[in-house]
């Protein structure tokens, strides 16, 4: 009973939407197929028609009743690649993924090989398919003949990507790239071709429905003929919906997007080439490429503390006149405009040349106990981050819910105060009396009254008591099988 290729409960299933079979798998002991629904895992089969993925799980001598994950109907459904592994882990880059609104938790579906992912990537290939075509059907409203069309056009798709793999030719890990509604996802510019196939399908749905497009096909077809007299040279010549001699408007946005593609391929090469491995190295590229904003930061910094007290005054005068007069805005617009002057001079000095490369000190090896060391260490400071994070949200969700305590009532004041400045006093001087804060609060005059008020705000923070938290197990409530 579990050679049969169809079960009577799955056959009922489809007749009532007449759904057509498009691939079927898990019928080989030596290419099983595993649904991992929570933590329960069963080898089934797995049938994939133009409305929806089922999945029969193998019983003793016979499939259980079929499971419906719809593909056609609108449930938000995502559908994409997943790691699998025992015990939960994630190792095995051999599934897919499938959610929906209807469903508590998301389905795994995984078809173990020894080598590679390519039953897993066909899989997600012809699923996206099926899902995408209907996704088309439902935004631009698609029904009756057109519909069927639509559907078919995706049905064909997979046929020709079927034929291919029973030839054994090789597809490179590109399987989207025959398939017409997958690819469109893909492409830069893709929704504009579905756009325009859209708008050719309702233009030939309106031919069909006036009538005009059989007649001037006809008279097309009767003129070459010699049976009537030709039109005139002025007027164009329809074959359908395409003008001969012309461009049509789906082809000209497959053009587009072709050529667009061709420049985000060349793009993602350079990406590819310039990533490192190593968590040190990849420090010290990105270290390099800040350089300049750290060097900005730098600069503020040194404006900020008074170090060099003439620039600092200057600095602090120069930005309050320019907020004073209500500049902000036009320096702002300065800065916008430099920036792009700079990038265009830089491109006509720079035409033929390549791109100059960011030349990189790599930091020096470390073996395998030191990287472990600084895997551990690195950990260590991400919980303490987090941790010191989780208590700033707890000392605020206590100041929020108004705990008991002296630090809530001056902070009902402050928020009183800022409240009552927001609404009284004009934003230029707000935004400066903000900017003369931060910048002379470490000046020669203020420098005193600067520490014992940030002594007195840390005293304030540590003064707020945290919310209570209570860690709960959680639940063992799923079902296993």
């Amino acid at each position: 009973m579990k050679t049969q290729s169809e079960s009577s409960l799955l056959s009922n299933f489809r007749s009532q939407r007449g759904e057509r079979i498009l691939e079927v798998d898990g019928t080989l002991t030596t290419q099983p197929v595993l649904e991992h629904v929570g933590i329960s895992t069963w080898p089934g089969r797995l049938i994939l028609t133009d409305h929806a993925l089922y999945f029969e799980a193998l019983r003793v001598v016979t499939y259980d009743k079929p499971k419906v994950y719809e593909l056609a109907e609108d449930l938000k459904q995502v559908v994409k690649p997943e790691l699998t592994g025992p015990w939960g882990s994630r190792l095995f880059d051999k599934a897919v993924m499938y959610k929906s609104t209807t469903l508590t938790e998301p389905v795994i579906i995984e078809f173990p090989e020894l080598a590679g992912h390519s039953r897993r990537d066909y899989w997600l290939a012809i699923i996206s398919e099926v899902l995408y075509a209907h996704r088309f059907v439902r935004k631009f409203d698609i029904s009756g003949i057109d519909k069927e069309e639509t559907i078919l056009k995706a049905v064909l798709g997979i046929m020709r990507l079927q034929a291919i793999e029973e030839l054994h030719f090789e597809v490179p890990n590109r399987y989207e790239s025959l398939l017409l509604f997958s690819q469109c996802d893909k492409l830069p510019g893709g929704d504009v071709i579905l756009e325009t196939l859209a708008s050719s399908i309702a233009s030939r749905t309106s031919d069909r429905t006036n009538q005009p497009g059989t007649s001037r096909g006809m008279h097309a077809v009767l003129s070459n003929l010699g049976m009537v007299s030709p039109v005139n040279s002025g007027e164009r010549l329809f074959v359908g919906e395409i003008v001969v001699g012309e461009i049509s408007a789906l082809q000209k946005a497959v053009t587009d997007s072709m050529n667009n593609y061709k420049k985000v391929e060349l793009a993602q090469a350079s990406v590819d080439g310039v990533k490192v491995d190593g968590l040190d190295t990849n420090l010290a590229v990105m270290k390099e490429l800040l350089s300049p904003v750290s060097e900005l930061w730098r600069v503020l910094l040194l404006l900020t503390s008074w170090d060099e007290p003439m620039k600092s005054m200057l600095f602090c005068f120069l930005f309050s006149y320019i907020i004073i007069r209500g500049w902000v805005i036009y320096f702002i617009v300065t800065v916008l405009l430099f920036s792009a002057t700079f990038m265009f001079l830089t491109r006509l000095t720079n035409q033929g040349k390549q791109m100059s490369e960011v030349k990189v000190v790599s930091p020096p090896p470390l073996n395998t106990m030191e990287q472990l060391l600084a895997v551990q260490n690195a950990i260590s400071k991400i919980e303490e981050l987090v941790q010191d994070a989780n208590i700033v949200l707890l000392k605020i969700r206590a100041l929020l819910l108004a705990f008991p305590s002296q630090a809530t009532d001056r902070a009902i004041l402050a928020l009183v105060l800022m409240a009552l400045s927001l609404a009284i006093v004009p934003t230029k001087v707000l935004l400066l009396l903000v900017f003369l804060e931060v910048s002379t609060n470490n000046s020669p005059l203020r420098r005193a009254s600067t520490e014992r008020c940030t002594r007195r705000l840390r005293e304030w923070w540590f003064s707020i008591p945290a919310a209570p938290v209570v860690v709960e197990k959680e639940k063992e409530d799923k079902k296993t099988r």
